[in-house]
């Protein structure tokens, strides 16, 4: 995972400020692609309509979406605007769309999340929170804002796959995931279909590793 040198020796921080910076506690484990969707209370595709730039400063930072599908949640909860910034000039760049493993490059700088996108993007936005107050889920460099540019897009197909395993019971939660893995490996000449299966291994896995561990204890006198 990369880290800016810079974000080691703060703390966390989890105001949307593109001016500071943050550094998780010791122990924080960023959330794989199947826990923040289970951490998730709302996920919504929207497209960005206005809002606006982080030049106005954080106190009036937001933009204007359109929900255009609830994929988890209550639909008449689904948001209208967030308290984040429309991206200008070189920061309004989308996702990879192959890259299903890292957050966008956005979320590794400033506030440790992605706080800047571009309007007229349309973005799978994963919540927590209520209708008064949804934020971010997941925590610092999770995948909470990622642009979907097509129907087909790798991401949003993983995040609907992950919404029907979390409805499972746990016990046959990997199960369901080692069948769809193995689907999808079967299609050797699919280059997406092995992109999701790699994904489907990192869920398999488990949870990540702590970006630092946590301190020895003190000794005592």
């Amino acid at each position: 995972m990369r880290i800016l040198p810079s974000l080691a020796a703060l703390t966390l921080l989890v105001a949307p400020l593109p001016a500071l910076a943050c550094s998780p506690v010791a122990g924080y484990r960023i959330p794989t692609n199947l826990e923040l969707v289970g951490q998730a209370d709302m996920i919504v595709l929207a497209t960005v309509t206005g809002g606006t730039p982080v030049e106005t400063g954080a106190e009036s930072m937001r933009i204007d979406i359109r929900p255009d599908a609830v994929l988890k949640g209550d639909p008449a909860a689904a948001p209208t605007s967030l308290a984040i910034a429309l991206a200008t000039d070189r920061y309004a760049l989308p996702s990879n769309p192959y890259d299903l493993a890292e957050a966008h490059p956005l979320a590794f700088i400033g506030g440790c999340y992605r706080y800047m996108v571009p309007k007229g993007s349309r973005l799978l936005f994963l919540l927590r929170g209520t209708a008064e107050h949804w934020i971010p889920a997941g925590g610092p460099f999770s995948r909470w804002a990622e642009d979907v540019l097509t129907d087909d897009a790798p991401w949003l197909d993983a995040v609907k796959f992950y919404i029907d395993v979390q409805k499972l019971p746990e016990s046959d939660r990997q199960a369901a995931l080692e069948k769809r893995r193995d689907e999808l490996r079967a299609k050797q000449g699919d280059f997406i279909a092995q992109l999701l299966a790699e994904d489907i291994d990192r869920q398999l896995a488990g949870p990540n590793r702590p970006l630092r561990e946590e301190l020895p204890p003190a000794p005592e006198d």
